[in-house]
């Protein structure tokens, strides 16, 4: 017995159902979905994918992780942007 028939799923159709689902096929939506993961901040998913198409995946990410480290930062999201375009308001 197959254990996907045990589980009352056919393989078949769990795959094609995956596949469906993953919408994710360059490089620079994967770091956009990470970069919204490091900054807690899913509901602008589309914007970190366009910044990482536009800048550049090195820079978005290591800006993301410098500020998901800063302290006393509340929008995570907000701060990033507000860095982002103005460098000289990063916090140390």
């Amino acid at each position: 017995m197959n254990l996907f028939e045990n589980a009352g799923i056919n393989y078949l159709d769990a795959i094609k159902r995956r596949k469906r689902d993953n919408r994710v096929s360059q490089e620079f939506q994967s770091i956009g979905l990470e970069v919204a993961d490091i900054l807690n901040d899913s509901e602008h998913k589309a914007l970190y994918i366009k910044l990482t198409k536009k800048l550049g995946k090195d820079k978005i990410l290591s800006l993301a992780k410098t500020v998901a480290e800063t302290k006393d930062v509340k929008n995570m999201g907000a701060y990033f942007m507000k860095v982002l375009y103005d460098p000289k308001e990063f916090k140390k």
